[in-house]
């Protein structure tokens, strides 16, 4: 039995993906695992390496999901990228930062795609 939290976070990273096809990147990893923790999903863009960080809630009752994103996860989600670009030696590609806040409450997921979010 998995964890429900682990439900909620992987349902929302299907959302994300799905809506990310739809708006034409291309995924290339999920749930990128490296020595210094893990990326959600990690797509391209035209030319851009896009790192997205997706942020699932059930409702905005403690905020919205993109408000979860803080600094600190900023700066691991940098590091995190500088990894994953020399590791697949794409260390010259243009890179971007996406979140994708999904939120569950009602009867149709709300899923935003936020474009260079940091």
């Amino acid at each position: 039995m998995k964890d429900p939290r682990r439900q909620l976070g992987d349902h929302g990273e299907d959302l994300a993906a799905a809506a990310l096809k739809q708006q034409g990147y291309k995924i290339l990893e999920r749930n990128y695992v490296t020595p210094l923790g893990e990326i959600d999903l990690i797509a391209r863009q035209g030319k851009t390496v896009v790192v997205v960080e997706v942020k699932t809630r059930k409702s905005t009752r403690f905020g919205s999901p993109q408000e979860g994103v803080s600094v600190t996860k900023q700066g691991r989600l940098r590091r995190l990228a500088d990894y994953y670009l020399k590791a697949k030696r794409l260390t010259g590609s243009p890179v971007r930062f996406d979140v994708v806040a999904v939120t569950l409450a009602g009867d149709v997921p709300q899923v935003e795609i936020i474009q260079d979010a940091f």
